[in-house]
């Protein structure tokens, strides 16, 4: 269409109908207030129902179906989080998870990788459980949004063995234990072999390379121990 334009237009004729393209591109319908803001309600009230129709009568079904237990009140958004490996997946009550989400289990190894999350937890949006052996996550635990369990890197330190194709070693894996009101902020990640004390707030953005103790605000990279926090 373009060459066709050009062939049997000129220069002169093309740039006035390129003003009026201009012109339509930012065009639209005059917005009526009580017409349009009742069409954007009734296509919130629709959407919505339709979501949670979707969810409860497809996506969570099918997400417990690879749990271990049959929680009776979990709820799940957005779908369901993506699965991947060979994982024991055990989830308590009243538990609120984002289906943008990936719980990936280690493939190498002997022990079947375990997740292991108690009850009243909140998983974010984009967050990553990398299972190495074990990930727990005990009770009233807050993951807010990109948060990183690193149990495994993946890939051995050798660049031989790296550059051809082989899997990370047992030593480079370890568990990750989040214990009880541990809150982390968006963008955490948390290395293999790490345990953070009850209570304890994580800033956001911070790498957690050690043990953090109960009852601490602590941030950066690698994550220190900020302040004592007072409840």
């Amino acid at each position: 269409m373009r060459t066709l334009i050009k062939q049997h237009l000129s220069p002169a004729q093309i740039a006035p109908l390129k003003t009026l393209l201009q012109q339509l591109r930012g065009c639209y319908l005059p917005c009526i207030p009580l017409l349009h803001r009742s069409l954007y309600r009734l296509h919130l009230a629709i959407s919505r129902c339709f979501h949670c129709i979707l969810q409860k009568s497809y996506f969570t079904p099918m997400f417990i179906s690879r749990l271990n237990n049959r929680p009776k009140q979990l709820q799940l958004d957005c779908g369901m989080p993506q699965i991947l490996g060979d994982l024991d997946i055990h989830i308590g009550e009243q538990c609120r998870l984002s289906g943008v989400a990936t719980f990936c289990g280690r493939v190498w190894g002997q022990k079947k990788p375990q997740l292991i999350i108690g009850n009243n937890v909140d998983i974010g949006w984009q967050n990553t459980l990398a299972i190495g052996t074990q990930i727990r996550i005990d009770d009233n635990v807050r993951l807010a949004s990109k948060i990183f369990l690193a149990g495994f890197p993946g890939h051995p330190v050798d660049p031989v063995a790296r550059a051809e194709g082989k899997p990370d070693t047992e030593q480079q894996i370890g568990d990750i234990h989040l214990c009880r009101d541990v809150w982390l902020g968006t963008g955490v990640m948390v290395m293999a072999g790490v345990t953070i004390g009850a209570g304890s707030i994580i800033a956001a953005g911070s790498v957690v390379t050690r043990d953090i103790p109960p009852g601490v605000l602590a941030g950066g990279n690698p994550a220190q121990i900020i302040k004592q926090l007072e409840f």
